[in-house]
């Protein structure tokens, strides 16, 4: 039978290794707990749409951007010990949460998009693209112009749900005034009464001595765009300028800089000796500029492919007014369709292949109805 001393001797050896022991195994699964339960916080988030899983983002809360980044790095690292609970799925029924445009500012110019569209498969795939790119960009208006006799519930739909700040206008394309794919045909382009409506629009609406500060942009629906472009073009003071990808058979065509930074002449290869040898997606226009001269639009009858750009903006400005953007244009901030693509050098691309790889087709419209949106008041 043991001693009593020898039991004391025993407790005294063994309690503090098991306290010890106690301390270790609750400090090294209290983590694996904590992550377990985020884990299962997180399967919860997910929810289910048509065609598609898509994860709710939160809000930042009022912690602010280390909040933000807490809990952030706490999904990062559920996402690796999700093995196990990857069968269980909570299906939350909520509606579709569109991320909305930055909050309006008093002291940034309005930039007014202009972009005309079309029906054809692909065209909500295009502009759901445009929108999710303007939904980037703060003090954004958007009109959107269609071709055709009403606006289309589909596009209707689209704008709606963007959540940007938008101008929804239409006017039908006559048929006889449309291209057929020559580009000797003396038909109107595309677009040029889609454009025209647009600008009316803006003369209507805003009074030529008015304090409104925007910027007027010509955005086709299939084009890409960089984020910088639309903080470049803000500070335009008159029609700002800059080099834009993929169009008239280059990879890119721009505007040629002297080391006054001024403009002196062109980068392409189709007729150099235009007016304005530049792409719809290279220049933007002050607002006010429009609003002092009514008579500047797009000309409907006697220009020739290419030229639409040159029939405005000689309205406008001269060569020596332009102002070059984008670090004085060596960078590129535009880029044209992908058909407009060329895999020739600049070198090789002759008069015919600059002809094909031309977006200057498509047709516009005489004027239309259209919807006033859009408040500038707001």
């Amino acid at each position: 039978m043991p001693k009593r001393r020898d039991i004391l001797a025993i407790v005294l050896i063994v309690l503090p290794w098991t306290l010890l022991i106690t301390v270790w195994h609750q400090s090294a699964i209290a983590p694996l707990l904590a992550i377990r339960k985020a884990c299962h916080h997180l399967v919860k988030e997910i929810f289910i749409i048509p065609e598609r899983l898509a994860v709710r983002h939160h809000r930042l809360s009022d912690d602010g951007v280390e909040g933000k980044r807490e809990a952030g790095g706490q999904a990062q690292d559920s996402k690796e010990y999700c093995a196990s609970d990857k069968d269980i799925v909570e299906v939350v029924r909520t509606e579709y949460v569109y991320t909305r445009p930055p909050p309006w500012s008093d002291v940034l110019p309005t930039i007014h998009i202009i972009t005309p569209t079309y029906s054809r498969p692909v065209q909500k795939a295009e502009l759901t693209r445009l929108a999710n790119t303007f939904l980037h960009i703060p003090n954004l208006h958007w009109i959107l112009v269609e071709d055709s006799q009403r606006r289309t519930p589909l596009v209707t739909r689209l704008l709606r749900e963007t959540g940007l700040n938008y101008t929804h206008l239409n006017v039908e394309t006559p048929r006889n005034y449309k291209l057929r794919g020559d580009t000797r045909d003396p038909r109107i382009p595309r677009g040029t009464m889609q454009r025209n409506l647009a600008l009316r629009w803006l003369r209507e609406t805003f009074s030529a001595n008015s304090s409104q500060a925007g910027i007027v942009y010509f955005a086709d629906d299939d084009n890409t765009y960089s984020l910088e472009l639309f903080e470049e073009m803000r500070s335009t003071r008159k029609v700002s300028v800059w080099p834009v990808a993929f169009v008239g058979g280059l990879r890119y065509e721009s505007p040629k800089v002297n080391a006054a930074g001024k403009v002196y002449g062109w980068k392409t290869v189709f007729d150099p000796h235009r007016p304005f040898a530049i792409d719809m997606a290279g220049f933007a226009i002050n607002l006010r500029l429009i609003l002092f001269k009514p008579q500047a639009y797009f000309k409907l009858r006697g220009v020739k492919g290419g030229y639409q750009e040159s029939s405005l903006l000689r309205e406008l400005v001269t060569l020596n007014d332009l102002e070059p953007k984008a670090a004085n244009c060596t960078k590129v901030v535009g880029l044209g369709p992908a058909e407009g693509k060329t895999s020739e050098s600049p070198d090789k691309c002759n008069q015919r292949s600059c002809l094909n790889h031309q977006k200057k087709e498509g047709q516009g419209g005489g004027w239309g109805s259209y919807e006033r949106g859009f408040n500038p008041s707001d």
